[in-house]
């Protein structure tokens, strides 16, 4: 590098300069690269607020594919780690933990009650579930929750390592989302005697 800024120092002098050797060359190429691309401002998936949600595929009528909604957040470690501060400040920490479940279900295993779906996670926040689970509606926007939706998701290993949050801004906690194993959803068998109606 002394090399390169005195040939630099050397040109401007006018004095003549030696040719750069080809590290240098190669060093310079890729200074010069594309620069990294921050999307703070990712659009939340264009849908108003979800009202039914699906849970198997089958229906009265001719059969007909589960529609799966992509959501931008996911692929925006800013939107996930915003996520993540929601998730503790409306206090879903309360109930399920970071993620390993406590009076709510857990949200890292394989096992999703009402689905994994983005847009079933979202109708679960603002809908609520019967036994516990409270309806967000008019305490969160859409921008909000889904921002929330795509944390969720990460706890699980749903979204790319390098989105995830690596850590948390605590002294200590539960290991990073970043380091989580990918468990894909299955269905369950049935509805768990907690998330039954009371009779």
């Amino acid at each position: 590098m002394k090399h390169l800024l005195r040939n630099i120092v050397d040109a401007v002098r006018g004095r003549p300069a030696f040719i750069l050797p080809p590290s240098a060359f190669i060093l310079l190429l890729f200074a010069s690269c594309m620069r990294e691309e921050r999307g703070f401002r990712v659009s939340p998936p264009p849908s108003g607020r979800v009202q039914t949600v699906r849970l198997t595929e089958l229906q009265p009528g001719p059969a007909q594919p589960m529609e799966v909604t992509q959501n931008a957040y996911e692929q925006n470690a800013y939107a996930v780690s915003e996520g993540k501060r929601l998730y503790e400040q409306m206090n879903c920490v309360g109930c399920h933990f970071h993620g390993g479940g406590g009076i709510g279900p857990p949200l890292m295993d394989a096992r999703w009650i009402y689905g994994s779906d983005p847009s079933q996670i979202f109708s679960t926040i603002v809908q609520g579930r019967p036994n516990g689970m409270p309806s967000f509606r008019n305490k969160l926007n859409d921008d909000q929750v889904w921002k929330i939706t795509a944390y969720v998701r990460s706890l699980s290993g749903q979204v790319e390592k390098d989105v995830a949050p690596s850590r948390s801004d605590d002294m200590s906690g539960p290991p990073p989302e970043s380091s989580t194993e990918k468990k894909p959803p299955v269905k369950s068998g049935g509805i768990p005697k907690s998330a039954e109606m009371p009779k």
